[in-house]
């Protein structure tokens, strides 16, 4: 078929997932203009015509939500008939994790809000978003579960409780504390700071931090988190 022919737009949509130690949170905007006017949606807008797709990617995040050097991985494109209201729209997903109170939000665009939403609580959004952010969910999931995360996330020295409350938060599950404790530590991804937690109303904890380079090689090599 000859390239003139061809009548489909390309957009991307980001799923920005962050974490604030108590809770996995996903960050929304909302939109100010139609179609779905004032629903909250994934951010996200049409690629321009000489617009590389990563090049997209960072200024869409930027325009509708302030957000800049976020680290994001591809992870699907969704091109059902009709997700689109004005037409036939192919849209690559992306997602990425920080740490929230790293980021500060300053919507603009046709964005009139981007505000950070529990995971738990997010309700019906805009055209295929809510599959969109489903798939991505899945996929964070599955990367936790076969490469060490929490260095950005975490302080620099942090209890094993804070680390299993990360993983927990994420995963959405429970663990037992021993098989935890034991998981972490026979992976070698932790060393003793020799130090305690200060100002805690109970005994306090010993305080570990990430072994720089042993956490470098699990990132590329991968390991099995399945306790």
């Amino acid at each position: 078929m000859p390239l003139d022919n061809f009548n489909y737009s390309v957009s991307i949509d980001c799923v920005i997932f962050g974490y604030d130690t108590t809770d996995l949170k996903v960050l929304l905007i909302k939109r100010g203009e139609a179609p779905y006017l004032n629903y909250w949606a994934l951010p996200g807008d049409l690629i321009k015509e000489k617009e590389n797709i990563d090049d997209a990617v960072s200024r869409v995040l930027k325009d509708l939500t302030g957000l800049s050097n976020v680290y994001m991985d591809q992870v699907k494109t969704f091109g059902d008939v009709g997700r689109h209201p004005l037409g036939r729209v192919f849209t690559v997903a992306y997602f990425s994790l920080l740490k929230i109170e790293d980021y500060q939000l300053n919507p603009s665009s046709f964005a009139t809000e981007a505000k950070w939403h529990s995971v738990k609580r997010i309700g019906e959004l805009a055209f295929d978003h809510n599959k969109i952010f489903a798939t991505c969910k899945q996929e964070l999931v599955n990367s936790v579960k076969v490469k060490p995360i929490g260095f950005e996330l975490l302080p620099e020295a942090f209890t094993l409780t804070e680390l299993q409350n990360l993983y927990e938060t994420i995963l959405q599950t429970t663990f037992d504390t021993r098989n935890f404790r034991k998981k972490i530590h026979s992976v070698g991804l932790l060393t003793e700071t020799g130090e305690l937690q200060k100002s805690v109303s109970h005994r306090p904890a010993k305080l570990y931090r990430f072994d720089k380079a042993n956490y470098k090689k699990l990132i590329k090599s991968g390991y099995n988190f399945e306790i």
